[in-house]
């Protein structure tokens, strides 16, 4: 019944991959004709020459075939006057579908694969354009290259393009680096403030593609490390989601994570790269929530070398090697933390003042300060938890205020970096987390969206039927290539 089950499932799914094949087909369609529909356009310089864009290029489809999407309004005869052109030009049709326009309602949008030359091809369509609206050829239309107007543009903050635009951002320290504030508690060791600036030295000296300088920590900073984390290690197995627990010997096992050594930033980043293809980067400090999310949109994690005063180790007003390295660096390495923590920082590209600053307080009570369920038991994710031993034992006791995670609800708590949080919030795990924010992210005013390209290390910004078709032509590659281990498998299971 197992076997059935999932032989079952295969199909269906195979049956729902082809589907969604035909429709990224419309999908071509309809981003072009939207811009072009909705509001004026402007033409964009940028792509003119890009001999290998995907419309220029067309589908991948069998030799000798070809297909045309077309929007029809919704009459009696339409359709049959359509497909008559089909017929009086002696064209096979091989596949038809259609749907309801979801721009117009009082039209349908028509996807139809056929067998036909290139000349005899463009006298149909020309006749079709005669009958139906958003005529697109498929495989030879060059469409028009629509983008948003330009004064949708104009204002949007600068954001970096690709990862090595992080060099003109990571340096912009808002707090601590070089100076600490008067209640610091190494604020009178000259010692350490002289320790505190060769590290800032560092970091602001690095650029994207250096190897990440090795660091010989004294032995005073290994001490201070070690009280962390043995009483880290103390609460781990009972406060800890099981995530976290699964990662954290993998820490100790490829960068030598051990009560007696620091790891250093740049074995960290190996593991994370192979792990998530998170990346490390030295920073001196604080930067600012615009910034630092920018870096989580590339997957690189801007991380501090310095380790905290020796006089409370167990206190930091600041983030410190011990909260980078056993707080955030475990849950870096589990894939879909890795996609959520991304997905907010993708998020901030772009984003006004006050939309960065309401995903900044999300990531803070989620990624910093947030608590999961798993096995009917409250565990701890949040880094600011799992690198505090006070916290985490607070966090999950009676006396803490917990809620359920809504992104609508947590972008307005405050945030405190001094004390304990007056509220902690739960998700039922990372996709649930993950969905909300995606979600919430829609809600982000910004006139395009992006997304992440992992060849390129590189954001493309979706604002013109270019880029968006481009897109729709990666997404039907990587449909082909789940569409064939689906049918091996029901090869395999001979359906």
């Amino acid at each position: 019944n197992k076997l059935s089950s999932e032989v079952m499932c295969i199909s269906k799914t195979i049956n729902f991959i082809f589907s969604l094949d035909k429709w990224c087909i419309i999908a071509q369609n309809t981003a072009k004709s939207l811009l072009s529909t909705n509001r004026p356009c402007h033409k964009i310089d940028e792509n003119k020459d890009n001999k290998s864009s995907s419309w220029e290029n067309g589908r991948s489809l069998e030799k000798g075939r070809t297909a045309i999407a077309f929007s029809l309004k919704n009459e009696v005869g339409g359709l049959v006057k359509a497909l008559k052109l089909f017929q009086e030009n002696h064209v096979n049709l091989v596949h038809i579908e259609s749907r309801k326009s979801r721009r117009r309602g009082s039209e349908f949008e028509i996807f139809v694969d056929c067998d036909s030359g290139h000349e005899q091809l463009k006298e149909l369509t020309e006749l079709l354009r005669k009958h139906a609206a958003n005529v697109v050829d498929m495989d030879h239309d060059q469409p028009d290259n629509s983008s948003l107007p330009e004064e949708d543009t104009e204002d949007i903050p600068w954001f970096p393009k690709k990862i090595s635009d992080l060099d003109m951002c990571a340096n912009r320290v808002l707090m601590y680096g070089l100076d600490l504030d008067a209640d610091h508690p190494g604020f009178k060791d000259n010692v350490y403030r002289k320790r505190r600036k060769h590290f800032a030295d560092l970091a602001m000296s690095y650029k994207h593609g250096d190897p990440i300088p090795h660091i010989e920590f004294t032995e005073e900073e290994v001490k201070t490390w070690g009280v962390v984390y043995r009483e880290l290690n103390k609460l781990y197995p009972t406060h800890a989601c099981r995530e976290y627990l699964k990662n954290l010997p993998l820490l100790s096992k490829h960068c030598d994570c051990r009560e007696d050594n620091i790891p250093q930033l740049e074995d960290v980043s190996h593991f994370l790269r192979e792990r998530t293809g998170f990346i490390i980067r030295p920073v001196a400090g604080y930067l600012s929530p615009r910034d630092f999310l920018a870096g989580l949109a590339f997957r690189v994690f801007h991380c501090t070398q310095y380790v905290r005063h020796s006089s409370d180790p167990l206190y930091t007003p600041e983030p410190d090697t011990c909260h980078e390295l056993l707080g955030h660096v475990p849950l870096l390495a589990e894939p879909s933390f890795a996609q959520f923590s991304q997905e907010i920082g993708l998020a901030s590209l772009g984003a006004s003042d006050e939309s960065v600053q309401t995903l900044a307080t999300c990531y803070f009570f989620t990624v910093e300060f947030g608590l999961c369920k798993q096995e009917g038991k409250m565990r701890a994710y949040g880094a600011g938890l799992l690198s505090s031993i006070s916290e985490l034992k607070h966090a999950l006791s009676d006396n803490a205020k917990i809620m359920p995670f809504d992104p609508k609800v947590t972008c307005k708590q405050e945030c405190i970096i001094t004390t304990f949080q007056d509220v902690y919030f739960v998700s039922e795990s990372f996709e649930e987390a993950k969905v909300k924010m995606r979600e919430f992210a829609k809600t982000i005013k910004r006139p395009f969206t992006v997304r992440y390209n992992p060849y390129t290390h590189s954001v493309d910004v979706l604002k013109d039927t270019s880029s968006i078709n481009s897109m729709v032509e990666d997404l039907r590659h990587e449909l082909d290539i789940v569409a064939d281990a689906l049918q091996r498998l029901n090869k395999h299971y001979a359906v």
